[in-house]
């Protein structure tokens, strides 16, 4: 359970910020960029749910997402210390990546097919979904990068968790722009 008396505490003023593990890190840290990228994904998408009163599945799965964002966050800034570690720690798991999958096919099967890359516009939904999405491709990125280092740890279902929900907010994106119908198509070559 989460209790927050007081929201200043003044601790990182001096440039430094908690894992949850108590170790202290510099804002800047890579994997304090990476929870903080996963945290503005969230932001991002809460903006787009302003914009889905007509659309409750799609609002009703990006709740879910919200959630699941913050088990990635808590994931993230609970890195498992080398040679494991005896508590229980929040981790995303393979079941939240197969519900993004679900959901992804679920959607998907009202669009029609793609003939051309799609631009971020239409819908005002669809276009804070598409926002989302890059912002959460910058997260995964973020993420990748910080797997790669030896001296980092990151759970597989995270990385792949960020990857389908790039997917997940494009389908979602073309679904409230009118099934695809109102999807703004990218015409190579149209301005020369």
């Amino acid at each position: 359970m989460v209790v927050l008396n007081r929201i200043y505490t003044r601790t990182g003023d001096s440039g430094t910020t908690a894992l949850g593990s108590g170790e202290r890190r510099p804002k800047y840290d890579l994997r304090v960029a990476a929870y903080g990228t996963v945290d503005e994904t969230n932001a991002v998408i809460g903006l787009a749910q302003l914009h889905l009163a007509k659309e409750p599945e799609v609002a009703a799965i990006l709740t879910r997402v919200q959630n699941d964002l913050f088990d990635l966050g808590a994931d993230l800034a609970n890195p498992e210390p080398e040679g494991g570690d005896k508590r229980e720690r929040l981790r995303v798991v393979d079941k939240q990546v197969e519900r993004l999958e679900a959901d992804i096919d679920k959607l998907n099967a009202a669009l029609s097919p793609l003939t051309s890359f799609v631009l971020p516009g239409g819908d005002p939904a669809a276009a804070h979904l598409h926002l989302a999405r890059t912002v959460c491709r910058r997260a995964e990125r973020l993420v990748v990068e910080l797997a790669a280092r030896p001296d980092e740890r990151v759970g597989a279902p995270a990385i792949r968790y960020l990857n389908r929900l790039s997917d997940l907010l494009f389908v979602a994106a073309r679904y409230v722009n009118g099934r695809g119908a109102k999807d703004v198509l990218w015409v190579p070559g149209a301005n020369r």
